[in-house]
């Protein structure tokens, strides 16, 4: 180490020696040359106004022209400093435009029955309510009565089932889609079925997305007014949930979102009930935020598990890495490669909430701002809806599908929702965040203020630099080259003196 430290010493006194070396060779100009130097900068400078100080012979107009050009400097860069400030408060215009097309892209809609699980099954295990209701509540962070009867239940349940999945059982027992629960399905005219929805687990267990984009070509629509027409049986008697933990409803529930995207119910689900048709008007609305620091987005996040960013997303992974940091298994809710862990959890039950408690007190798993866990999207597509009911069916359509159907007027009333989805226009607005001030909007700014204040250009700052290097230099050369030899030289001894006189006066 003192090896390659004393090597750095010596390059660093090589290059001083060949710099002084280098400006010991050049002469230092003579006070006549230093003024003509500076006489011919100011008449020849395209700096406007400096000739005028120089040339003019009267001291008035000197004084008048030095305060005029003074005068003009200082306003420069205060308003160059101005500029500068409000380039770096990363200023934002919002624009919004309204597009029209020929076709437009329809979006996924997700259904989900209200009933959740086939009555047949819970009435052999009854306990899936209470194991379901841990494993959705405790993502969304709601109170649990860990000393319920039920809790106790589960627990007894782990010791003997170690191999139960929760997710297999609601797949095999929760709500299912086919022939006998979808009696309908048109879109555009076209004829659609089950085959065109792809399954997906929600907290509502088994739920079904029209247009996923996993399945199918995305599809598109040419008039408004027409759109997905679905004719949903329920089927009450088949499919049931548990009043004592708040499912009181029947009926479907549904969320219009962009094929990019994972269904988000909370706070966004739309609800049908039974015997009800369901008119749903809706419009295609882009969102475009500008990145860091001008907003609040982030395109350099991506999403392990989603092939698209969304916030929703990244909270389910954020959730997801912190439980499997402390679990090494993750809730089938979430996203991952790792094994199911719900019986786990619910074996050590206190241990769920905490990991859920911790999560959101130490606010690991953030949404919004650039330097959160999940910032905003960089371009995010919502569909805004207006929903309309109407009694389904009429008295005339009840004897009508009863006599299709086989079944009683009371069966269909009870039993079937019928969901019309479609936009309202063919245009979508785009609500845009864009640059208030780009870099060559700032260059202009700058290069007007120079022109109006100075006459200015980039070619009078080269000259300028030019003239302050020249200068510099001179200074180095008499600063390093000729004080250390004034320094150096000696006056002759005395006695030289006293015989030079005398040699003098002979």
């Amino acid at each position: 180490m003192e090896q390659i430290e004393k090597s750095k010493v010596y390059a660093k006194k090589g290059l001083l020696e060949k710099i002084k070396l280098c400006l010991s060779k050049k002469p230092l100009p003579s006070p006549t040359d230093r003024k003509k130097f500076d006489d011919d900068f100011a008449i020849t400078t395209s700096f406007h106004g400096v000739h005028n100080i120089v040339r003019n012979r009267s001291k008035l107009r000197k004084a008048i022209w030095l305060v005029v050009v003074l005068g003009s400097v200082s306003l420069l860069i205060w308003q160059i400093y101005s500029r500068l400030v409000n380039y770096f408060t990363w200023p934002i215009t919002t624009s919004i435009e309204v597009q029209y097309v020929e076709k437009m892209e329809f979006p996924a809609v997700t259904f989900c029955n209200l009933n959740r699980f086939q009555t047949d099954a819970v009435a052999k295990f009854s306990l899936i309510y209470f194991l379901w209701h841990v494993a959705s509540k405790v993502l969304h962070r709601q109170d649990i009565n860990a000393n319920s009867t039920d809790s106790k239940e589960a627990v007894d349940f782990v010791k003997s089932h170690q191999n139960f999945s929760i997710a297999e059982f609601i797949r095999n027992n929760g709500f299912y889609l086919n022939s006998n629960t979808l009696l309908d399905c048109d879109f555009f005219g076209i004829p659609c079925g089950p085959k065109d929805f792809a399954h997906v687990f929600t907290e509502y267990g088994n739920c079904f997305t029209f247009n996923d984009e996993t399945i199918q070509a995305k599809k598109k629509v040419s008039v408004s007014g027409r759109g997905l027409n679905l004719l949903f049986n329920i089927n009450q008697e088949e499919f049931t949930d548990s009043s004592a933990l708040g499912f009181l409803d029947a009926g479907i529930i549904f969320v219009i979102h962009s094929p990019k995207k994972e269904p988000q119910f909370d706070g966004l689900g739309l609800s049908t009930p039974a015997g009800m048709h369901a008119r749903v008007t809706i419009r295609q609305v882009k969102t475009v935020h500008q990145e860091y620091p001008w907003g609040e987005c982030n395109p350099n996040i991506k999403l392990q598990n989603f092939s698209n960013y969304s916030t929703f997303g990244c909270l389910k992974e954020c959730k997801a890495r912190h439980i499997k940091k402390q679990c090494g298994c993750l809730p089938f809710l979430l996203p991952g490669y790792l094994p199911h862990c719900e019986i786990f959890l619910f074996f050590e039950f206190p241990l769920l909430i905490f990991i859920s408690d911790h999560i959101e007190l130490k606010e690991l798993c953030t949404v919004g701002t650039h330097n959160s866990s999940c910032p905003v999207s960089c371009e995010e597509t919502e569909y805004p809806a207006t929903i309309s009911y109407s009694s389904f069916p009429s008295q005339t359509a009840l004897k009508y599908l009863s006599k299709k159907l086989n079944k009683s007027q009371k069966y269909i009333s009870e039993n079937l929702v019928n969901i019309e989805i479609n936009y309202s226009d063919l245009n979508y607005k785009v609500t845009q965040q864009q640059k208030a001030v780009s870099v060559s909007e700032l260059l202009g700014n700058v290069g007007g203020q120079l022109g109006l204040f100075c006459g200015a250009s980039i070619i009078t700052i080269i000259e300028i630099i030019e003239y302050i290097l020249t200068n510099f230099c001179w200074i180095c050369i008499f600063f390093l080259v000729k004080i250390p030899e004034m320094i150096q030289w000696t006056p002759p001894p005395q006695n030289h003196l006293g015989n030079k006189h005398r040699i003098e006066e002979c």
